[in-house]
């Protein structure tokens, strides 16, 4: 999401003062390509993976496959009647900042945000392939939710908040819907583009610590796909409620990763059933909640921060434009792009650096992957939930 999807004539994003500073005291010098590192206590190392049966036998009941399972399958056979692409010319733009902020670790050629920012093991990659990918998603989620927020805000708001911006699509659009609010995008990444609305400014920031903004600050808080992000909401809640001010609100939109159909033609076994398993199984290990809109982790944390007037809204986004509703189709469609243009983005941190695949299987996997996404006698979704409440006046 790098790129504003209008053409308006804008003004270079002002940078925080903190990034300034960083400016000043360090002036940017050349430096040889970033190597992989040691991830932090929980994920074992890309160098010496685990061994694929070691890594889940653990949890017999999870029902996540090893990846050797796809390598002694071999690649699908390629159906060109099903055969579909959806192309794109979005690209990706970074912030000018400090060059340690943009020293990022490498897994498997793809990169990923810097230790000098977060020393948490966030999953997702922060390069153009998969920026691209999310910013097609993008597009589906905000067509599923019906526009950029369920919450009843007032439309002289002051003050609003994007918490894990991304590449900043959400947070220039709402930018523009409310051009007397002066909004702030965050993220760990510096992946946002410099030409934005006037009252809209990017940070360099990790949710997952205290935050640094002002007690009873903000009318909005908006949270969106953050789910792996951390092994504890609660506090997150708490320093949205901290920052909100009396009466504002918070909107949390997340996902579950389990690929589900209420029809049965997602098998088990099949690489469908076996995207969301993986990727929760892994979570378990390296304590990260995964499955952030099960469970009531969202309506529930919210709750017990202090908001109140909790309102939740279930989404079934479907993963390919399976759909006989064309507005359903439609969002199946971003879905599928998404997903086709980088499965690998999506699980290789997750299933090589903590469940021990290897690349291969990754690959191989992947292939299978597209294969079934081809197949529109799949009806698979993915369950999105959106929460939003008020701070109490």
């Amino acid at each position: 999401m790098s790129s504003p999807v209008n053409g308006k004539a804008q003004s270079p994003a002002p940078q925080s003062p903190g990034l300034q500073s960083q400016q000043k005291a360090k002036t940017p010098e050349p430096t040889s390509p970033p190597s992989a590192k040691s991830p932090t206590p929980g994920p074992a190392s890309p160098q010496s993976p685990q061994s694929p049966e070691a890594a889940v036998a653990s949890d017999p009941s999870s029902g996540a496959l090893p990846g050797i399972h796809w390598t002694q399958q071999g690649l699908p056979t390629v159906d060109n009647d099903t055969d579909s692409t959806l192309g794109s010319d979005i690209e990706s733009s970074t912030a000018s900042i400090s060059s340690s902020i943009l020293n990022y670790r490498t897994l498997n050629g793809r990169t990923y945000h810097s230790d000098s920012v977060a020393n948490n093991e966030y999953w997702a990659p922060n390069d153009p392939k998969h920026i691209e990918a999310l910013e097609v998603l993008y597009h589906a989620l905000e067509l599923a939710r019906g526009g950029l927020h369920l919450a009843p805000l007032e439309d002289d708001i002051q003050n609003a908040v994007d918490i894990g911006t991304g590449s900043g699509l959400w947070a220039i659009d709402f930018a523009d819907r409310y051009p007397n609010c002066n909004v702030v995008g965050t993220d760990i990444s510096p992946i946002q583009p410099s030409w934005v609305p006037p009252n809209l400014r990017f940070e360099i920031d990790d949710a997952t610590k205290e935050w640094t903004f002002k007690e009873d600050f903000f009318d909005f808080i908006h949270i969106m796909f953050l789910n792996g992000c951390c092994g504890n909401w609660a506090d997150i809640y708490k320093e949205a409620y901290r920052c909100c001010k009396p009466g504002g609100w918070i909107e949390h939109y997340d996902v579950s990763p389990l690929v589900l159909s209420d029809d049965g033609t997602v098998l088990e076994g099949s690489a469908m059933d076996q995207y969301g398993k993986v990727f929760r199984e892994a979570g378990k290990k390296v304590g990260i909640d995964t499955c952030t809109a099960d469970n009531g982790t969202m309506e529930n944390g919210i709750k017990e921060a202090g908001f109140v007037n909790v309102q939740v809204k279930d989404i079934k986004l479907p993963i390919s434009p399976w759909p006989k509703d064309p507005k359903m189709k439609e969002i199946g469609l971003y879905t599928y792009a998404t997903m086709t243009t980088d499965v690998e983005g999506l699980v290789q941190f997750m299933y090589t650096n903590v469940m021990g695949w290897s690349k291969e299987e990754v690959t191989v996997y992947a292939a299978h992957m597209r294969q079934e996404l081809k197949n529109m006698k799949i009806h698979g979704y993915f369950n999105w939930k959106v929460v939003y409440a008020q701070k109490p006046e």
